[in-house]
């Protein structure tokens, strides 16, 4: 098919979609006449780049406009009020991009097919280093495919260590940063060719700059790994409980949005449930649960059964196991909700070396669809009940 791309980034005029009436002085076709236009056919490829980033003022929604163009029942009669005359786009296979789709509107969003691209893996991110961007940024740079080569490890390192993203944009820059420095070595050194390994990285790209935070090495108490989804795809969160005497009170500290708080409140609520016996020690202690890198906002519905479990290990003295991670909402009854994001979730207890995820027992059709590579060498148990969760989680005697 013939290819045309349209930005729809900042368009905010409907007219650019509708045309102008011809009335008006510098009236001119709308975008999607005038791509019809270039294409020379009826049937092209268009590409609507950035459709969530239109927005409406005075002149007009440029949205609204856009219902009749992706309504396969309508459009076959689009009117363009430049033209003035039906403008047949049934034929035209539409593909639109968006970063967030919240912000487009919901009629619209009715009308499309939405395929969502989540995260690469790190053994995508390789490949794609090999096949793509390695020969792309070496025939940029003026270099010749036999004067720089990037082992598997740096590749790997590069993509671990030095970005943090769930695409490969950052990861083709420092590409090009390793091309522009061994051209600049080939140039003054006089060197044949360049071959950079995980332990001459640092030569090149200086120091690391991201780093992973490692499975704790003990099992410990009131310690517990939760996992959370990123805009640059998953993480590791510790979530740790102290307890000190006081009045049954609980203090939440690093910056947790109105969700977690509610979490932390409801996990409080079901382990003074779970353990009645234990009531006089509530009512004498004061509870402080802490989420480190308090400069980091949090918020998400999917910390509750971690909390839950820190809280409950702390009252009990019972150990939790340190390769252990659970991701997962809980009711004040102790059932265990779904969550949404666990492809980035288990990468993230992929690379953090956790051995067991711990996941709701409503995502096992998630797990399911899931690459080997990403499940490989873990261990992931379904829990549907708050009992499941600490029966895996803590250490048994």
């Amino acid at each position: 098919k013939r290819y045309v791309r349209i930005c729809l980034g900042g368009v905010k005029d409907e007219a650019e979609i509708r045309g102008h009436r011809k009335t008006y002085v510098g009236a001119m076709p709308g975008r999607i006449t005038v791509a019809l236009q270039q294409a020379k056919v009826a049937n092209p490829l268009m590409l609507l780049d950035e459709i969530d980033k239109t927005s409406s003022d005075y002149k007009g929604d440029p949205s609204s406009a856009m219902l009749e163009v992706l309504d396969s029942e309508q459009n076959a009669k689009f009117i363009d009020h430049y033209v003035d005359m039906p403008v047949d786009l049934s034929e035209v296979l539409f593909i639109a991009t968006a970063n967030d789709v919240h912000t487009i509107p919901r009629p619209l969003l009715d009308r499309m097919e939405l395929i969502e691209v989540n995260s690469y893996t790190e053994n995508e991110k390789l490949h794609i280093a090999q096949e793509h961007l390695i020969p792309k940024q070496i025939e940029k740079h003026g270099l010749k495919a036999d004067q720089l080569t990037i082992s598997k490890n740096a590749i790997w390192k590069m993509a671990r260590n030095y970005t943090k993203e769930a695409g490969v944009r950052q990861l083709e820059r420092k590409i090009g940063d390793i091309c522009r420095k061994s051209a600049m070595e080939i140039l003054e050194k006089k060197k044949k060719s360049i071959h950079v390994t995980e332990r001459n990285m640092e030569h090149y790209l200086g120091k690391e700059l991201y780093s992973y935070q490692m499975a704790n090495e003990e099992d410990e108490v009131g310690i517990v790994r939760g996992l959370a989804w990123t805009s640059v795809g998953g993480d590791t969160l510790q979530i740790e409980v102290n307890m000190m005497p006081g009045e049954g009170e609980i203090l939440l500290t690093g910056q947790l949005g109105d969700v977690m708080k509610e979490s932390a409140e409801i996990a409080l609520s079901l382990v003074r449930a779970l353990l009645p016996k234990e009531e006089e020690f509530f009512k004498t202690h004061d509870f402080h649960l802490h989420v480190p890198e308090g400069a980091v906002p949090k918020d998400g519905p999917s910390a509750g059964v971690t909390m839950t479990t820190a809280i409950y290990s702390a009252v009990t003295g019972k150990k939790i196991l340190a390769k252990v991670a659970m991701t997962g909402e809980i009711t004040l009854r102790g059932r265990v909700l779904p969550i949404g994001g666990l492809k980035e979730k288990l990468l993230a207890a992929k690379q953090a070396g956790i051995q067991k995820v711990v996941v709701p027992k409503e995502n096992k059709p998630d797990v399911e669809e899931l690459e080997e590579e990403i499940t490989e060498g873990m261990q992931i148990v379904f829990a549907g009940s708050i009992s499941d969760v600490l029966k895996e989680a803590l250490v048994q005697k």
